[in-house]
């Protein structure tokens, strides 16, 4: 393939992928809506399971937590406090740390600062940007 060739199925390829996303994105608001559907029916039927076409359905209840937002810090240290500080881990967005390691290496002339050395690690990925021309 030339290159105009290339850039094509890769546009063709990206557009394709955005499509299936959206698509995705759709069908998973149905199944969730669909399901919500089923739920309150088989309540109302007092149903715990029935068997269809080969498939078991049944109700199954999962709980769910997560930390009033502006009370993380204040939820970590009690749980640290109360014995449960394993649940708690410390992490660095991804992103994040790609951009202040990128700035570090700016910053002291295209290495990475000793400090830093065997505790990261860095590559660069040569991509192909692309926007729509007027």
């Amino acid at each position: 393939m030339n290159i105009f060739e290339l850039a094509d199925k890769l546009k063709e390829l990206r557009d394709k992928k955005k499509q299936l996303e959206n698509e995705v994105k759709e069908i998973n608001t149905e199944i969730e809506e669909t399901e919500q559907e089923l739920v309150q029916q088989m309540l109302e039927e007092e149903m715990q399971n029935f068997s269809r076409n080969g498939t078991l359905f049944y109700l199954s209840t999962k709980t769910f937590a997560s930390p009033v937002s502006d009370a993380k810090e204040k939820l970590y240290q009690a749980l640290k406090d109360n014995g449960y500080g394993d649940l708690v881990y410390e992490t660095v967005n991804s992103n994040s740390l790609s951009a202040f390691i990128k700035e570090q290496i700016e910053q002291n002339e295209g290495e990475l600062p000793k400090w830093l050395d065997g505790l990261v690690n860095v590559y660069d990925k040569t991509t192909i940007g692309m926007r729509k021309t007027k």
